[in-house]
């Protein structure tokens, strides 16, 4: 899978492929991180990317005749399961749902924000505006690597055992989504707290019903 990321930023985008989990899947070709950099696309020798709010108001924003030309050039070239989203505050909550339905795309293109946001219009570039949280960021360039990261664990091979990414938290098992249970290692005994006697019997079939009676459903619009 392929990940594009339109920035202003573009080596702090790079920066994902020398990091743990990513960087081995980009060195084992699993995915693929192109860093568009939208200064680019700029207006004039100072390659103006930002301008004043019409009406008024305080800060700038990204201009459609840079973000849009940025976005065409991604689209180029042609890939059938393909996806441009915008980051926003406004946009839909990104969840594990979400991750799972882009993990089975070829292409995703994600486009940062920064300053006080963006022209209307560039949402007509996009096919959907995606929001990480109801909090405020200086720019998408940390949205855009959370979302890399969380939508890569579930592309086969990235995680040593593909299992994984199905047992753990916000998996969905038996129709739910659930939190994974307590989880312990040593030492036994830590200032008086220690670990359940059942996860230390070497009985499977037990442990494995403690952990399935400690497993929490969770609800992705909470």
């Amino acid at each position: 899978m392929k990940f594009k990321v339109i920035t202003l930023f573009p080596e702090f985008i790079k920066r994902l492929e020398g990091y743990s989990i990513i960087g081995r899947a980009v060195k084992n070709k699993k995915i693929k991180i192109e860093a568009i950099n939208l200064r680019d696309f700029g207006i004039g020798s100072y390659k103006q990317v930002d301008d004043k709010p019409y009406g008024g108001g305080l800060g700038m924003l990204l201009r459609v005749d840079v973000v849009g030309p940025a976005i065409e050039s991604a689209r180029k070239k042609t890939v059938k399961r393909s996806r441009v989203i915008l980051l926003s505050p406004e946009g839909k909550k990104f969840n594990q749902e979400s991750a799972e339905k882009f993990s089975s795309l070829d292409e995703l293109t994600i486009v940062c924000g920064h300053y006080e946001g963006f022209d209307e219009r560039i949402k007509e570039y996009t096919d959907e505006v995606v929001s990480i949280g109801d909090y405020i960021l200086s720019g998408g360039e940390i949205p855009a690597m959370s979302i890399i990261d969380s939508v890569s664990r579930l592309i086969p091979g990235v995680l040593g055992k593909d299992m994984s990414s199905k047992t753990e938290s916000f998996s969905k098992l038996e129709g739910k989504r659930i939190v994974e249970s307590p989880q312990y290692t040593r030492p036994e005994e830590f200032k008086g707290k220690t670990v359940p006697k059942i996860l230390l019997s070497g009985d499977h079939k037990k442990i494995e019903a403690w952990q399935k009676l400690n497993q929490r459903e969770v609800l992705l619009d909470r």
